[in-house]
């Protein structure tokens, strides 16, 4: 049995003998984008590591932030757009809470309600990963001209587009695949 992981064009190649109707040109295109985001993924996990944040806290971070100034949700809003039950939620936030990461504070519309707040602490590790991530993602495009860029992320957007459409349901966790 090999150690090593098959070539991309191995792949297909094995793919194709066991397979005959096999688009090569799909599958490679398929293949390729699923083993560059398991690698990221890696490489993404590994810099949150070194400054002391887990994916699902960062995932928290990235929502208040692009919520704008006041950086402020509901911990509902966060919980439904990550995909994720009120408990986990409230998990989630109970350690970053912990970490200065974020604030909880009462809803003065409606004091049952609880906001959750960017701290600057949880401000300055988001802007911390960024970063580390802009450094990281030029070094993956650095043999892509600024047109080849362009022309990449006008056609993944696409094909982005096309997966949201079909499966509009699947933007977060989906218990079926938890």
């Amino acid at each position: 049995m090999p150690d090593r992981q098959p070539t991309l064009d191995e792949q297909i190649a094995i793919y194709q003998r066991e397979y005959r109707d096999l688009d090569p040109q799909v599958e490679k295109v398929v293949n390729a984008l699923s083993r560059l985001d398991r690698r990221m993924n890696v490489a993404y996990g590994r810099q949150l590591a070194t400054l002391g944040l887990s994916s699902p806290e960062w995932e928290v971070l990235k929502e208040l932030v692009m919520a704008g100034s006041p950086y402020q949700l509901w911990p509902g809003t966060i919980a439904k757009r990550l995909g994720l039950t009120p408990a986990a939620m409230t998990h989630r936030i109970d350690r970053m809470f912990g970490q200065d990461l974020v604030t909880r504070e009462r809803d003065p519309d409606n004091r049952v309600r609880v906001i959750i707040g960017l701290t600057d602490t949880g401000r300055e590790k988001w802007l911390e990963v960024m970063r580390k991530a802009s450094v990281f993602e030029e070094d993956l495009l650095q043999d892509l001209s600024t047109t080849e860029r362009t022309q990449l992320g006008d056609m993944l957007t696409r094909l982005l587009r096309r997966v949201e459409h079909a499966q509009h349901d699947a933007g977060g966790r989906l218990t079926d695949l938890d």
